[in-house]
């Protein structure tokens, strides 16, 4: 049994929108949060943790990240998602090794756990051939620098290619023939395989679990989707989806089927509680009225739709219904980073920019509620995750407060929020192990972690390169089909999302 006392902290109150008024112990025992008191009101229990000069928050919930893109940061810029995409998913598969799946995980889950991220959820690119050890790899990544995760195999029966609009129209049949050329793993054999990781891998019960990760509606037909929604529903497990992420989905599927994504969702029966729309960027207010009957989530993931040039969600309108947001990054192909604290702060900041009603504007303990409690009911964990409270998880940050961003201390969550480069991390606990300690990891060597992936993309760098070059054949196609997708009429009464559609 561990058992111990964190001395002396200030800490977020118990509703994750203020903070306690005076210095508390925390005392952790198994793994789990036993008590918040006043500090010296009874003598420690266990270890004593002397924690003064910090300021403790429930660990981040990135709520969306891609650890298959891991690799490729810092190579591109100013390229919508549309054409971005086909660099970090090429035709022709990486040459990939489980050592390469296990080293690229660890690229995210290191920064992650250093900028105060205690839970990832990770949108895994298992296509077009499924392998499990590389799954298990990346789950051994998690087991071994001790964060939480939920890992979902991409789901899908819709190649991508076939999911582009306009496709056989903008491509030569040539072209269109050497895309399907690859062998693929049938569907079926992935739903089998995440039904069968439920059983040993669920995230009730491990730290490291499983999860469902249906690509989009787009690249999923009719009946697979039902297939999802009753694995679902049979497991329990969680469910992510990414929805009308940019004006060309959102126009694309208004075209082609008079509905939006949302409607469709809706009408075959698919939304519910714990399922998380990721992005969600264009949206109708019949759309956010379905998604607040449902129970579902939006996830926010407010910094990759800046750097791709998606839009803004209107994130007040959903909260005015109703609806969870919840935070995430997103893969660090598109924008480098898996730091939720970057996320928090510009949730705050950009929200501002939507409306002249300055009341409304979503403020510092909104973006941070959405990245812990937000975060935790998505993902169905609120009894759980994203509080100090008793009975919670012990997965905690504490801050120096004797950094720039708290000097002078006149309100730490504010301040957290919006000072998020001098924010300085003492320890980081996930399940009160304290995996981060003094800004280092202690379950492993972040260096060598560098070096070992320096390594290995000495040999895998022609591999991208030339992945790249097959990329650059087809991008003239898709910059036809972006550029025709942009006449297309969106759904009426659809919301502003980007500045030049005001």
């Amino acid at each position: 049994m561990t058992k111990l006392t964190l001395l002396g902290l200030r800490a977020l109150a118990e509703d994750g929108l203020h903070v306690l008024p005076a210095p508390v112990d925390i005392v952790i025992e198994n793994g789990e949060i036993r008590d918040v008191r006043p500090t010296g009101s009874a003598p420690p229990e266990g270890e004593p943790v002397d924690a003064r000069h910090t300021f403790a928050v429930p660990g981040f919930l990135n709520g969306h990240h891609h650890s298959h893109e891991n690799f490729h940061k810092g190579r591109y810029d100013r390229l919508p998602l549309e054409l971005w995409m086909n660099y970090v998913r090429p035709a022709k598969p990486l040459p990939l090794t489980a050592e390469d799946v296990y080293l690229r995980t660890l690229v995210g889950a290191s920064q992650a756990l250093l900028s105060g991220t205690t839970c990832i959820v990770d949108d895994f690119n298992a296509s077009p051939v499924l392998h499990p050890e590389h799954v298990e790899a990346a789950m051994s990544a998690y087991e071994d620098i001790g964060i939480r995760a939920l890992l979902g195999p991409t789901l899908f029966d819709v190649p991508f290619h076939q999911s582009v609009p306009f496709i056989k129209e903008e491509c030569s049949a040539e072209t269109l023939a050497s895309l399907a050329t690859f062998k693929a793993t049938p569907p079926s054999e992935y739903l089998r395989f995440v039904e069968e990781l439920a059983t040993t891998r669920h995230p009730d019960v491990n730290r490291v679990g499983v999860l469902l990760a249906p690509s989009a509606p787009q690249r999923c037909s009719d009946g697979f989707l039902r297939q999802v929604r009753e694995l679902a529903d049979a497991t329990q497990l969680p469910v992510i989806i990414h929805v009308q992420e940019t004006r060309l989905q959102a126009a694309s599927a208004w075209h082609e089927r008079g509905k939006t994504l949302f409607q469709h969702l809706d009408d075959l029966g698919f939304l519910a509680p714990g399922t998380s729309l990721i992005h969600a960027v264009w949206l109708t207010p019949d759309d956010i009225a379905r998604i607040a009957r449902s129970g579902a989530s939006v996830q926010h993931n407010p910094n990759s739709n800046l750097k791709l040039g998606s839009g803004l969600m209107p994130m007040r309108a959903l909260l005015d219904a109703g609806v969870n947001v919840s935070l995430g990054t997103d893969g660090c192909g598109s924008l480098e980073s898996t730091d939720m604290l970057r996320v928090v702060s510009n949730t705050a900041l950009i929200h501002k920019l939507r409306g002249n009603d300055y009341k409304r504007w979503i403020g510092a303990e909104e973006a941070l509620y959405a990245a812990t409690q937000g975060g935790a009911k998505a993902l169905g964990m609120e009894g759980r995750l994203g509080r100090i409270a008793p009975g919670q998880r012990a997965d905690l940050v504490l801050y120096r407060l004797d950094g720039p961003a708290f000097t002078p201390l006149n309100d730490p969550l504010r301040q957290l929020v919006f000072g998020e480069s001098g924010a300085s991390i003492d320890s980081v606990f996930v399940e009160g192990e304290r995996v981060v300690a003094d800004g280092q990891l202690t379950r492993l060597d972040q260096r060598a972690i560098s070096r070992r992936i320096e390594q290995a993309m000495t040999r895998l760098r022609p591999a991208i390169g030339e992945a790249e070059k097959q990329t650059e054949r087809l991008r003239p196609a898709y910059e036809r089909i972006w550029s025709r997708c942009q006449s297309l009429p969106l759904a009426p009464g659809t919301l502003s999302a980007r500045l030049d559609d005001v």
